[in-house]
């Protein structure tokens, strides 16, 4: 596995070419605007399960904050602030769990 490592805020473009999936991403800059920070490169015929896989983690994580906010409610915890959601601050995903 590579070491490389980027935080990003979002996708600025993307285009194909050659059959080659091109993704800039983008970050926020000092003066707020948008600055690129990476390019994934993602062949064509592998953009489905690399979407799909992506999709699933969302799903789980939505999972995940919705279990920590159903217990912060039966504690009788205080509601969490939209800023701040009641997620546990390290859990890992697995490949083909919903």
């Amino acid at each position: 596995m590579s070491d490389v490592k980027l935080f990003a805020d979002g996708v600025m473009e993307a285009n194909v070419m050659n059959g080659v999936v091109r993704i800039t991403l983008g970050q926020a800059g000092g003066d707020g605007k948008p600055v690129a920070c990476g390019q994934i490169l993602v062949p064509l015929v592998q953009l489905p399960a690399l979407t799909n896989g992506l999709v699933n983690l969302v799903r789980q994580i939505e999972t995940k904050v919705k279990e920590a906010t159903d217990k912060s409610k039966a504690d009788g915890a205080a509601a969490p602030s939209a800023e701040t959601p009641p997620v546990p601050s390290t859990f890992s995903f697995q490949k083909g769990t919903a």
